[in-house]
């Protein structure tokens, strides 16, 4: 598995844009009826990965402004909580994912909450580029860390390795340390 240096994955070199899939109004990416965009391209490499397709930065289809539109409408579903973002690696795909949260958040500020997977801890994000930091301070709950195939354990909510956190984005960024969202 790979571990980067802070800085050295860049989305502005790496990313080219492409989705794997999206997903409206699915109900296991996070707390409610939630819209997933999974995005394409994660240089993590973790092992056991479920979903090793999208480790591709070419990997699906381009992301398209009438996507964004369509993304936008479903989120406005008066049943549907938030926005996912996972993949892939979000944090290594910000144009597209900064693009979605900026939309989202000028629609319908924080009254629809943005959660995220990512392969990085919260401390290692702490320590990458202006964009990852950026769209970080958008997201309202985070998924840290590698998936560690050892760790697996099919009953942890809404992650796969008992390694990786459930953290409150916002509180910890206030408190500056990791504070949990869920246990």
């Amino acid at each position: 598995m790979n571990n980067p240096a802070p800085k050295e994955w860049q989305s502005s070199r790496l990313s080219r844009g492409y989705i794997a899939d999206y997903k409206a109004f699915n109900f296991v990416d996070g707390e409610g009826v939630r819209c997933s965009l999974y995005v394409s391209g994660c240089p993590f490499h973790c092992e056991g990965c479920y979903n090793k397709a999208a480790q591709s930065f070419s990997y699906g289809k381009p992301f398209t402004d009438e996507l964004l539109d369509q993304i936008v409408t479903d989120i406005g579903h008066e049943s549907v909580q938030g926005l996912t973002l996972l993949g892939g690696e979000p944090f290594l795909n910000t144009e597209t994912c900064l693009a979605v949260v900026r939309k989202l958040r000028a629609v319908y500020g924080d009254s629809k909450d943005i959660w995220s997977w990512t392969g990085y801890t919260f401390e290692e994000m702490l320590l990458e580029t202006e964009d990852k930091l950026e769209l970080l301070s958008e997201v309202d709950v985070l998924v840290d860390g590698r998936f560690e195939e050892s760790l697996f354990d099919p009953n942890l909510a809404f992650r796969g390795s008992s390694n990786q956190r459930i953290i409150d984005v916002k509180k910890s960024l206030a408190a500056e340390k990791v504070v949990l969202y869920l246990e």
